[in-house]
């Protein structure tokens, strides 16, 4: 059965968690790395769905979600919207949780010192986006098509550039994301990428 990308959907929640642990390690499944599969997602997909739906979509086959792209295009408003709607609630509800497993850190701290971005990169490049695909799907042409998908809605959207970070180990992503148009900007904590519309 042909994959199709669609618009993502509230119900696609579950989906974007899996799929976001079973990657979260530069591409490989993270899940020996947290104590609870939920926390990878908690940050870096499944917020998406709620606060900039306009920029989420799935890639869905024979009705299994196997990748997704996720983004905004006014990160500094997305953050702040964060601040505000979505990390006050699961510090709560995560209150009390202490690190168990290798990375449960890197997301339990971002739940009451959530993260930002450098504002010098958003200056000119102030959309940003995560794709995430199982392996069944990684060879396909699928993430060019699910970029593709993205950097159109952004362009609609007014959107003049968009950056993205990913691991230092994850060579095989950055010479996709060249491959599909975006360029170095740095390295430091991450391989920041960019690309302007």
């Amino acid at each position: 059965m042909t994959p199709v990308i669609r618009p993502a959907r509230p119900d696609d929640r579950a989906a974007l968690s899996e799929i976001c642990v079973l990657t979260a390690d530069s591409g490989q499944d993270a899940s020996a790395l947290y104590s609870d599969p939920d926390y990878p997602g908690l940050v870096w997909s499944v917020p998406y769905l709620f606060f900039a739906p306009d920029h989420a979509f799935v890639l869905e086959t024979g009705g299994k979600v196997v990748g997704y792209v996720v983004g905004a295009a006014d990160t500094e408003a997305y953050e702040a919207q964060l601040d505000r709607d979505w990390y006050p609630q699961l510090a709560r509800t995560y209150a009390g949780r202490t690190p168990e497993a290798k990375l449960d850190s890197n997301v339990l701290d971002k739940l009451t010192n959530p993260p930002k971005s450098d504002p010098e990169i958003m200056r000119e490049y102030p959309a940003h986006m995560h794709i995430n695909l199982l392996p069944e799907v990684q060879s396909g042409g699928w993430g060019r098509k699910m970029i593709e998908t993205e950097m159109d809605s952004l362009r609609a959207a007014g959107v003049t550039g968009m950056h993205l970070g990913l691991g230092l180990r994850n060579e095989r992503a950055f010479g996709f994301y060249q491959r599909v148009g975006l360029k170095e900007l740095r390295r430091d904590d991450a391989i920041w990428m960019v690309i302007r519309f």
